[in-house]
């Protein structure tokens, strides 16, 4: 039935259609632009929604259309390039639209509030008066910084220090508030120190990456070959221009170090952005970054839908790392949306890397993307020398040979540091009982209860589930448990007990659970005292530990042997960038590995070629098996709390794709996920293929169309992982 006029809006729901309202009264079409924020009621909900398009009728009866509550933004809170990437993802990805719009919002904007920045809270010193710091405090390095500069609390925040500490400076009144309005950084002093002296081939990667139009560029270079200095040169010249840019790192950990790394090298505001800031920092920096006040934002996968004035470069450092894959809900690529966002801007990005994603190495070996090599390490660093350590007849103590024990015995006699890497946190993998085989078992998944000694608990990694260390097995009553196997808790507690006059220091998510924790770890590690530093792969990517000469790897077997295809890209990955923290200074570096498979033709040809011989070699074993990047994947679950409905509903949806499929587009399936039962529901995957990605695309919107006309069983969940990592 026809009407004047239709706002058709898309909602945070698991539809995938717009909604048709009548407007506000008194609403200015004239000056409604799309994008903008509409508060409607849907059902009995008040739900804030984005205007998508406006129409001239509906399908909806006139009696039955709304009018919209709200008209919320004068403006849009999305650039246009963002408003049309998150379409084109919505579309991809084949998420409902209203929900990605809604994950690219920050929570304040997400509540409905006003999209405006106040006057922001900045700090200063006031006198100059030292004496009562503890000497190398956190509180006097504030306050040295407050006294060479002013600085906003949320920077303040973002590098590393805490609310407390800026209160406590202000009781004992060495600094003082106030509140300017935020203005654009300015171009005309950019750096705030010199950069270092290029080599040759960090000359031409910078030279090769032209400003102002779209170009991809995979910068490979080895670990400690200085590309984060070709990051920051290749900035310097977009900040010249008067030019913004977006810089995204893999984990949260890496964010505080590049923040500071960045600051100290530019005179203009950096700001962070990830989930482990409060909502209103989150927001202020968001907005700071729309308003064109941030040069530069720094920040995990969610950073990248920052809205940005004028975006100049897109810089994605250790592009192959599967944080930039969205797990749950919008299960969308960072790295690859950040490729399209760049080609939509017209503007270069960058990804950066040591060990390339076969995705990555395959466009660039098409010509699809340009590619720079950095094959030397920066200054007088040397590559570490590796040797592997057959454990296969050797008797091991918590999970350490005497070679290794020995080897870094020598090293911190030597006045040097320790890395030793294992990626596996706890105490130990699993609890079984000595007579009778009892295992503790999660109640509520698939695996195995991880044994946490230090606070007497068995946990479960996957749904979080928590329960007292028994003292006795719950089947016979036998009180010889046995912690099998190892994690970071025991070998830190061994290596205590062996070099008891060096600090051992463990960073996993156990430890590292408080705030700057990270932060202040490595601090410690900075200073170059002897040290053993115990830890999961949050050490393996971008740290710089100068005074590390011995890494030792435990345990890399695991990627030998998995059900993943991704598994022995992943540990080559892995194993090179834990081995490239040895050595990165003037001091040379040695790489110790432990395996039962020493000879094993992967782990052979990584050590004796490296990544670049090895990533061949699994290109061509995809090519043979049709794997991507050679295919299009795509992976639908069903998940129940009834394994049986789960297994049913996916043989009844693969009749049903059988009849959609376009041509070459194969199913396989269904099977159990690779953990069957996680929280309670058993998940069951099919997988969808085709060599053409059109044939595929077509193939699950054809799919998800359907599927929202069916009437699903109760309790049953679905979702749809296009281009899954693993």
């Amino acid at each position: 039935m026809s009407t004047t006029v239709i706002l058709q809006v898309a909602l945070p729901v698991p539809l995938r259609r717009l909604f048709d309202y009548l407007p506000p009264e008194n609403t200015d079409l004239n000056a409604l632009p799309l994008g903008v924020r509409v508060r409607v009621s849907f059902g009995r909900q008040t739900l804030i929604g984005v205007l998508i398009a406006i129409a001239d009728h509906s399908d909806v009866p006139a009696n039955k259309l709304k009018p919209a509550q709200a008209i919320l933004d004068v403006s849009p809170p999305f650039t246009p390039v963002l408003f049309e990437i998150a379409q084109w993802a919505a579309r991809y990805y084949q998420y409902p639209l209203g929900e990605v719009f809604y994950s690219l919002l920050p929570h304040t904007l997400r509540e409905g509030k006003n999209n405006q920045l106040a006057h922001e809270q900045h700090w200063r010193a006031v006198v100059s008066e030292t004496h009562a710091l503890r000497a190398n405090s956190k509180l006097l390095a504030l306050y040295q910084w407050l006294l060479q500069d002013n600085a906003a609390r949320e920077d303040i925040l973002a590098a590393g220090y805490t609310g407390a500490q800026i209160k406590t400076l202000h009781e004992r009144g060495l600094i003082e508030s106030f509140f300017s309005a935020p203005t654009a950084f300015s171009s005309s002093e950019v750096l705030a120190e010199s950069p270092l002296a290029l080599n040759e081939e960090q000359r031409v990667a910078v030279a090769g990456v032209s400003a102002g139009k779209f170009s991809t560029t995979l910068l490979e270079g080895v670990t400690g070959s200085g590309k984060t200095e070709v990051y920051l040169q290749l900035i310097e010249k977009v900040l010249a221009r008067g030019e913004q840019a977006l810089v995204l790192v893999p984990e949260i950990g890496l964010t505080p170090q590049t923040v500071s790394r960045f600051r100290r090298r530019f005179h203009c505001p950096v700001l962070a952005l990830h989930s482990g800031l409060a909502d209103g920092e989150r927001y202020h920096a968001w907005r700071r970054a729309q308003r064109g006040e941030a040069g530069i934002v720094i920040g995990t996968r969610s950073a990248l839908f920052t809205p940005m004035m004028q975006l100049g470069i897109i810089i994605v450092d250790e592009e192959h790392d599967s944080s930039f894959k969205q797990q749950e809900g919008f299960r969308y690529s960072a790295r690859d949306l950040a490729v399209l966002r760049a080609q939509r801007e017209n503007i270069p990005v960058l990804l950066g890397s040591a060990t390339p994603s076969l995705e990555t190495l395959y466009n660039a070996m098409q010509g699809n993307y340009q590619h720079w090599r950095l094959t030397q390490r920066a200054g007088n660093a040397r590559a570490p020398t590796v040797e592997i350590i057959d454990t296969q007849r050797m008797t091991l103590t918590e999970g350490i040979s005497a070679p290794l024990l020995q080897a870094m015995r020598d090293t911190l006699d030597k006045g040097n540091q320790v890395l030793v890497f294992l990626n596996r946190r706890g105490y130990a993998p699993a609890l079984l009982c000595a007579d009778c085989n009892w295992q503790a078992i999660c109640a509520h998944c698939s695996a195995k209860l991880t044994v946490h000694k230090k606070t007497q608990q068995l946990r479960c990694h996957h749904c979080d589930a928590v329960q007292r260390l028994p003292h006795s097995c719950p089947q016979c009553a036998s009180t010889r448990l046995d912690a099998i196997g190892v994690g970071t808790q025991r070998t830190e507690h061994y290596l205590c007990e062996q070099f008891a006059e060096y600090p051992v220091l463990r960073i996993d998510r156990d430890s590292m659970a408080r705030k700057n924790a990270l932060h202040d770890t490595l601090e410690k590690i900075q200073h170059g005292k002897p040290c053993v530093l115990v830890g999961t792969q949050m050490l393996a990517k971008g740290h710089h530990f100068p005074h590390v000469t011995l890494v030792a790897i435990l345990d890399i077997d695991s990627g030998l042997f998995s059900a993943d295809f991704r598994a022995p890209e992943k540990m080559g990955q892995l194993l090179e960038q834990v081995a490239g923290r040895a050595g990165r200074a003037e001091k040379a570096g040695h790489v110790m590995i432990q395996s039962r498979y020493a000879q094993h033709p992967l782990l052979q040809a990584l050590l004796k070629e490296g990544y670049q011989h090895l990533a061949r070699l699994l290109l061509a074993e995809r090519q043979a098996a049709a794997l991507p990047p050679y295919t299009y994947l795509a992976l639908l679950r069903a998940e129940h709390t009834d394994p049986q409905c789960a297994q049913q509903q996916l043989r009844a949806w693969m009749l049903q794709l059988q009849t959609l499929c376009a041509a070459g587009v194969q199913l396989a399936g269904p099977w159990p996920a690779a953990m069957e039962k996680r929280a309670n529901f058993y998940r069951f995957d099919v997988q969808i293929k085709s060599a053409r990605r059109s044939a595929l695309q077509q193939t699950l919107t054809q799919f998800c169309a359907w599927i929202e006309t069916q009437k699903l069983p109760r309790g049953l969940r679905w979702s749809l992982d296009v281009d899954p990592a693993s």
